[in-house]
């Protein structure tokens, strides 16, 4: 049986009487009063997230001469201090090893934030591109906290004051918070106003503790944490992207810079020049069944695709799903049928998001 790893707040979930089940490696909070409830309060108060299983790297030296540069889809250089990027490590056929963010926290050091489960083989990949500078794993030491939802400005400032009212979209700062070194970054996976809070590993129970006395402020898992990043169309890595997908047949172009040098380049200028064998797209059910992981997709007898993320969606009302397809039936309003074993269901093609009225730039 698979040995699990713990983040340092894994008791405090079983206190709360959790669900607790597998994710990357980790044994993870899956619920905690229930998905529903708990992405209704993420839309409405602020929720906060056990995210430590995320890794954390850190890199300083010189971004060319130490060739950084050519790593990732996008360019580290011209990342202002203070500011994080989202992109792509790419194989060289195109595929997506991993998305991820990189934060430049000064003129020559980075902090990059991968997914838990791709952690290891993205250090190893990072490192053999790398030409020089210095470059540590430094995910162990790191916890990480997620506070998301429309009031989650208001409860850091009734916390720690009102240094965080002045943090655009994407931009951090450092902090003291419990009398230790932070980042607080506003950015995070729901579509929701919120903040990421990196800080020591064995400060993250006293964090967590302190946040979640504040009455605005609930707990919730990774359950109402998928159905929020799908409502408003965010990739899950393992899921919608991964090593056979490349960003071009996940509609991620626009974060790719071709201006920049990276591992990948030339199969996707090769693909966007042949075009892709399939699409990734969105789509809204007819009713509140939801479509799942795997379902297949189908346009009358042809089976056509499959789905790799699919919920029912409390703000929409019914169920929404993403999945790729051959680029024939990615159009807005194509019909798609969609089953698994006795099931079946009539779906939709449609734009994303799925929801737009979230608080994200408020």
């Amino acid at each position: 049986m698979e040995k699990l790893q713990q983040t340092p707040i894994c008791s405090r979930h079983r206190d709360l009487k959790a669900l607790m089940a597998p994710f990357g490696g980790w044994d993870m909070p899956i619920q905690y009063e229930g998905i529903i409830a708990e992405h209704i309060w993420c839309r409405t108060k602020a929720s906060l997230f056990d995210i430590c299983h995320m890794g954390e790297f850190l890199f300083q030296g010189d971004f060319e001469t130490a060739g950084l540069e050519d790593v990732f889809t996008f360019s580290v250089k011209t990342i202002p201090v203070g500011r994080s990027r989202y992109g792509f490590l790419l194989n060289d056929r195109g595929g997506i090893i991993d998305d991820l963010i990189v934060f430049r926290l000064t003129e020559d050091k980075v902090m990059i934030v991968v997914n838990a489960a791709t952690a290891p083989k993205d250090f190893a990949a990072i490192k053999s591109r790398l030409l020089g500078g210095s470059f540590t794993d430094i995910s162990a030491a790191t916890g990480k906290l997620d506070i998301q939802g429309p009031l989650s400005r208001d409860v850091l400032v009734s916390a720690f004051g009102d240094q965080v009212v002045s943090i655009p979209y994407f931009k951090f700062i450092p902090m003291n918070i419990l009398g230790t070194e932070a980042i607080v970054s506003r950015t995070g996976y729901t579509g929701e106003l919120g903040y990421e809070i990196f800080l020591p590993s064995d400060k993250t129970a006293e964090l967590w503790d302190l946040l979640l006395r504040d009455e605005r402020v609930r707990p919730a898992g990774l359950g109402a944490r998928d159905v929020l990043r799908l409502e408003v169309g965010y990739s899950l890595y393992g899921n919608d992207i991964d090593e056979a997908a490349t960003p071009l047949e996940a509609g991620l172009e626009g974060f790719v810079n071709f201006d920049t040098n990276f591992i990948g380049k030339e199969a996707l200028l090769q693909q966007k020049e042949q075009g892709v064998a399939r699409k990734k797209v969105a789509f809204q059910t007819s009713n509140r069944r939801a479509p799942r992981h795997d379902y297949e997709i189908y346009s009358g007898e042809q089976r056509i695709g499959t789905v790799t993320s699919g919920v029912f969606s409390p703000m929409a009302g019914y169920g929404i799903g993403i999945g790729f397809v051959r680029p024939e039936f990615s159009a807005l309003g194509t019909v798609l049928d969609i089953s698994h074993e006795r099931i079946s269901m009539t779906a939709t093609v449609c734009e994303l998001p799925f929801y737009r009225n979230g608080s994200l730039r408020s």
